[in-house]
């Protein structure tokens, strides 16, 4: 067992759980020593592949383990996620573990040296405060050294924002780097996001590449019996933090960037009153962004909540009860979106609740703004205190709140209301520096998001890029974009959205503004963003909480100028700018509970719980297909639907569209999108439109639909079609994906010159 205090009951429940349920030859496990400071060699035997039993007391079932891996590696829109066991990594019947790390690390360096052969490999390697971070950090720096690959990593091997390991793979030309969080999961859950050389999520074949070359390593370790795994020493040359330190982790680097464009004037932010008031959840985010402010000049307008790091997230999220009342640790995440039932019926935000802020900003001003970031400072949620008499406004254009005393509320945005906002704010500056006009101007948005994003951007002649759910989607309409601009400069660009409309964005495109629902997004630069070996690009690849908050700072020093809130505001925006989808909503169906201590029952909850994922989804997704086919029209459509949901009209449903990831209806007045989690057994129903509770209701029913086939659903699609469909949307999301991207390989610099 790791040796590992817990800080608060909450956690010692946790621990207590995890122990008890952990068999004893898991306890026993010591497959590595990574205390062990020397190089040494771990030998994969013929007898780990199988399950553990008497006769096989070596077994660790990592072919199971391994077919669970690829399965997510092929759909990831995120990293391949999954729960580990918190005090023993070890134990491979868990998603994500150590043996199943070193295996894909491996892998991905064996993949590199074949590209590459005779060239120096540079890879960044970082994590956020997870449990296990530090050894999994280890363990690939280790393996990569010993495979001849260079890792760049923090003084210490310190934590560091996804974003910033992500632009710093871009800016320094590196071939990539591994980066180990769970964005704002609950705490047991990590994962490893693979960053490629442009500094983005892999697509699809490039985690191919190394899910075929574990299979071939289990191929030979079949064949001859073992399998020889070599780790450097802990001090190998090859393990690099010397960069890093020379670079201020990257600090100078991101602060120029940052200048170039959202920070290129603060003075705004310089003459605040009101303090904002940072919320980083026990993550990453204060080691970094405090830093990043310092260089600014505006780091005394800030404070700081819950900035130690802390794997636990200082219980936020976390309760003694389930949702249905049953006495169990439960974890809700540190998202501070989710919105939860109590028993009675009554919505809460269970994140929100559980950081105490009726207490902890009892002080605090009207008109403090609150930016809560999450562990790996990737995404924002906005807040403000605001007087409980605004609550009848609120209410009126569906801004949700939670009460601090009897006169003020804590307004909470969700992203698409705070996104609106922040891009609104930014064109606004950019027209009044008299910039805006001199390139033509474009957004990228998944589905998913809000319907009131393209009304906007058409109100100011923006055009809108349509992609699936998921960073790694808008970053690769950004490497098309800039494809075309580098091999035709003089030329109109011209790309393909989700939808197969073809948009034009004319000639030398500048992008305003790149983002989803759940709370990430990222803004462009005037000039292409260079790197230090001449690449060039429209904006960075991941998602930063930090270039969000410096622009929602921005918004703020604004609105306390003007005395205004932020409810204000948007209102004047949604009317001003004649938004009709005026509210949106998501609906999280999770079948089973995450924080289940027993693998056993985890995984076959979790197993249920996809079959009634995977029906909801063939349900809808079989009539977009059949659709898009040719072998059904929207009135058949509409008659399939309004007869399995007959509380229920989409008698102005105008198509229905397979988006990549999910199923998109489109009615007269709103949308609805249905989409399965492709790594866990949650479904997301999604919607906007411009009445709330007609919204709310369609996104509820479908999503929360068992999937049954009716009669009419089963006369319009065969058996056989139904079956099939699932693989046919996989095949047309690849062409979307393929369709004029950059096929450049990358090279290696000189990175001596």
């Amino acid at each position: 067992m790791l040796k590992r205090e817990p800080h608060s009951e909450l956690e010692k429940e946790l621990f207590n759980n995890v122990f008890e349920k952990t068999p004893d030859y898991i306890k026993n496990l010591n497959l590595f020593d990574f205390d062990n400071e020397n190089e040494f060699s771990f030998i994969l035997k013929k007898e780990h592949l199988y399950p553990h039993s008497d006769e096989n007391p070596e077994g660790l079932n990592l072919k199971e383990w391994f077919e669970g891996y690829a399965k997510e590696a092929k759909v990831s829109t995120a990293g391949i996620r999954g729960p580990q066991n918190i005090l023993y990594p070890q134990d491979t019947r868990f998603p994500i573990n150590l043996v199943g790390i070193v295996l894909a690390t491996l892998a991905k360096a064996l993949v590199a040296r074949e590209k590459y052969q005779g060239k120096e490999i540079r890879k960044i390697a970082g994590s956020e405060v997870r449990y296990n971070s530090e050894l999994y950090l280890d363990a690939i720096a280790r393996i990569q050294a010993a495979q001849g690959v260079k890792t760049l990593t923090t003084k210490g091997r310190k934590t560091l924002p996804i974003w910033l390991a992500s632009f710093l793979a871009f800016k320094l030309d590196l071939l990539g780097g591994e980066y180990i969080t769970s964005s704002h999961g609950i705490s047991v859950k990590t994962a490893t996001k693979d960053l490629n050389s442009q500094g983005s999520q892999y697509l699809p074949e490039e985690s191919l590449e190394f899910v075929n070359k574990i299979q071939e390593i289990f191929d030979i370790t079949e064949k001859y019996g073992t399998y020889e795994i070599k780790i450097s020493a802990k001090n190998n040359p090859l393990i690099d933090e010397a960069v890093m330190t020379e670079l201020n982790d990257g600090i100078d680097l991101y602060v120029e960037y940052l200048k170039s464009g959202v920070a290129e004037n603060l003075s705004g932010i310089k003459k605040l009153n009101n303090r904002l008031f940072v919320e980083c959840v026990g993550g990453c985010a204060y080691k970094t962004l405090s830093r990043v402010l310092d260089r600014l000049g505006i780091s005394d307008k800030y404070d700081w909540n819950n900035a130690s790091e802390d794997p636990f997230f200082h219980s936020i999220g976390k309760y003694d009860t389930d949702p249905k009342g049953n006495k169990v640790f439960y974890d809700y995440s540190v998202d501070a979106t989710v919105v939860a039932k109590r028993l009675d019926g009554t919505k809460f935000f269970p994140v929100i609740e559980s950081l105490h802020y009726e207490k902890i900003l009892k002080d605090y001003p009207l008109g403090t703004v609150v930016l809560i970031t999450d562990p790996d400072h990737d995404r924002l949620t906005v807040c403000q205190i605001e007087t409980a008499g605004s609550i009848p406004a609120l209410d009126e254009y569906g801004i949700s709140y939670i009460t601090l005393d009897e006169e003020r509320v804590l307004t909470v945005y969700s992203a698409n209301q705070a996104f609106l906002m922040l891009m609104n704010y930014r064109v606004n500056q950019l027209k009044s520096n008299g910039i805006f006009k001199n390139h033509p101007r474009f957004i990228i948005k998944t589905t998913a998001s809000a319907l009131s994003w393209d009304e906007w951007a058409k109100h100011h002649d923006i055009k809108v890029v349509n992609v699936p759910v998921g960073f790694k989607e808008i970053a690769n309409i950004m490497k098309k974009v800039e494809l075309q601009i580098r091999m035709n400069p003089d030329k109109e660009v011209i790309v393909q959205d989700v939808f197969g409309q073809n948009i034009n964005l004319g000639v030398q495109p500048r992008l305003v503004f790149a983002g989803e629902e759940s709370g990430g997004m990222i803004m462009g630069t005037e000039d292409l963003i260079e790197s230090l070996h001449g690449r060039k690009a429209i904006a960075m690849r991941e998602k930063s909480a930090t270039e969000a908050i410096i622009v929602a700072s921005l918004l703020a020093a604004h609105l306390e100028e003007e005395n205004k809130t932020l409810s204000e505001y948007l209102e004047d925006l949604l009317d001003g700018n004649n938004i009709i989808a005026k509210y949106d909503i998501r609906e999280d169906i999770a079948y089973y509970n995450e924080s289940e201590p027993d693998i056993e029952k985890l995984k076959q909850a979790k197993t249920e719980g996809e079959k009634q994922r995977t029906k909801n989804d063939l349900f809808y997704l079989s009539l977009a297909i059949a659709v898009k086919e040719g072998i059904a029209d929207i009135n058949d459509v509409k008659s399939v639907l309004n007869s399995a949901f007959e509380t229920l009209s989409f008698d102005n449903l105008e198509s229905v569209k397979f988006v990549g990831d999910g199923t998109y209806l489109k009615f007269s007045d709103k949308f609805v999108e249905i989409r399965p989690s492709g790594t866990d057994a949650k479904t997301k129903a999604y919607a906007g439109g411009d009445n709330l509770q007609n919204i709310a209701e369609f996104a509820r029913i479908l999503g929360n639909y068992s999937g049954m086939r009716t009669e009419e659903h089963k006369r319009l699609i065969s058996e056989d079609f139904y079956n099939n469909s699932k693989e046919t949307a996989l095949n047309y999301y690849l062409k979307f994906v393929d369709k004029d991207s950059d096929k450049t390989v990358f090279e290696i610099p000189d990175y001596d010159k």
